[in-house]
């Protein structure tokens, strides 16, 4: 994967002359100008105006209590896409337009998506992996018990803490 990363560096400058040489030689220096920097002015709007409806997608998404997982991807995309328009080239500008095309981004997340291990965590930091062997207590779950009139288990004056004690042992102690 990224010997094609370190080839599209090298390669896409290479083909951007090519085309920027051949649409000169077509319509000419100064329409060529014009129509790169016509494109970067459009993708700039492209990008305010499709950001702003996405963003209100993943808000109702998140209102709905669904993770927005569909809308963070298409967002990426969308940003990918003004990326590319606003890089000087046709072949760029073309890529980036095909970006902005909602059909062509669920196509291309589809693919994506297909060759990717994703795994969606419910609740943050309470979630674990299984086989972590932890267990995780809030502080209502657990209580001190001292066995040991010394102050604790080991005799060393640290308490033992246990999570299965309803803490009524607590009174006697």
């Amino acid at each position: 994967m990224g010997l094609y990363i370190i080839a599209a560096i090298l390669l896409l400058p290479l083909i951007e002359i090519a085309v920027f040489i051949w649409v000169g030689g077509l319509i000419g220096v100064f329409p060529t100008i014009l129509l790169t920097l016509v494109t970067a002015v459009a993708g700039t709007i492209m990008l305010r105006q499709q950001g702003l409806s996405l963003l209100m997608r993943m808000q109702k998404e998140l209102d709905a209590g669904r993770a927005p997982g569909n809308e963070v991807m298409q967002g990426a995309m969308i940003v990918l896409a003004s990326i590319f328009l606003l890089i000087p080239g046709f072949v760029t500008d073309a890529i980036g337009l095909l970006l902005f095309i909602p059909p062509v981004r669920e196509a291309l997340a589809k693919f994506i998506i297909s060759r990717s291990d994703v795994v969606i965590v419910q609740g943050g930091q309470g979630a674990r992996r299984p086989g972590d062997h932890v267990v995780d207590l809030d502080e209502a779950d657990w209580s001190e018990k001292n066995d040991d009139p010394s102050g604790g288990a080991s005799g060393k004056g640290q308490p033992r803490i246990s999570p299965w004690q309803d803490g009524s042992d607590n009174a006697k102690s």
